[in-house]
């Protein structure tokens, strides 16, 4: 099951609203028509559409976050569901968008053959995810920082997945891409604490490191931000395709 607190707080981490809006503007859907939010989460995306006028239809295979974007957005549909089967009528939505989605994915050709049956024609998809390939944290040993990001790669099924998102949607039949690339710049370690203890932990599990290397280098990252030095860049491939 998703922790829905930590999607909360991936959606409040600098640089997220940005790059949200940077995903409408791919979906150029008007007022009145209709997105599905694939992986909807506990549903901004949902909330910020329906109020430029969109209509909204989450689907999460998560039952509590989408209890909890219910909660908060009365105004959208909802529905617990897998991403491969979508309760949606052939040609029924006129924008697809799905974020933080394809790392969790063994198989992504189903989603993507959902994705083209529920677009009408001339419809748009956006696909947004990170490369885990591509984070920057900055360290004074970068050798054993590629390393325990390697420990986090390790925690998601396709930690690579969107540097193909280009390919898949070409093969699925969709036309005109457009690649965008959208960094988060983050200075404040307290944003990312929990995620490089996970990636360290990770690191040692898989024998990659020892426990006394992923010690030192959590300490060196809190001692970085103790001297106002802490840095990552997150970056973001974000993928629209035209049906």
């Amino acid at each position: 099951m998703t922790d829905e607190t930590f999607l909360d707080r991936l959606e409040q981490m600098p640089g997220a609203g940005e790059l949200r809006a940077a995903s409408y503007r791919l979906l150029g859907v008007a007022p009145g028509e209709t997105v599905v939010d694939v992986g909807c989460g506990c549903g901004h995306a949902a909330g910020e559409l329906i109020a430029d006028g969109v209509k909204v239809i989450g689907i999460d295979s998560d039952p509590a976050c989408v209890a909890v974007a219910q909660a908060r957005i009365p105004g959208a549909m909802f529905h617990v569901a897998r991403s491969d089967e979508l309760p949606l009528a052939d040609g029924s939505v006129d924008g697809y968008r799905a974020a933080r989605l394809f790392h969790l994915l063994e198989e992504p050709m189903p989603t993507l053959a959902e994705a083209y049956r529920v677009l009408r024609p001339g419809g748009r998809a956006v696909l947004a995810g990170q490369d885990y390939g591509f984070l920057l944290v900055d360290s004074s040993d970068q050798d054993l920082t590629d390393v325990v990001l390697l420990g986090l790669e390790s925690r998601s099924v396709a930690p690579r997945a969107a540097r193909s998102f280009r390919d898949w949607l070409l093969d699925t039949g969709f036309h005109d891409p457009e690649v965008v690339v959208h960094n988060q710049v983050v200075t404040g370690h307290d944003v990312m604490v929990r995620q490089l203890e996970l990636a360290a932990d990770a690191a040692v599990e898989r024998a990659l490191i020892t426990r006394e290397d992923a010690d030192g280098w959590l300490a060196e990252q809190t001692d970085r931000a103790r001297r106002d030095r802490f840095l990552a860049v997150l970056p973001t491939l974000l993928v629209s395709a035209t049906r």
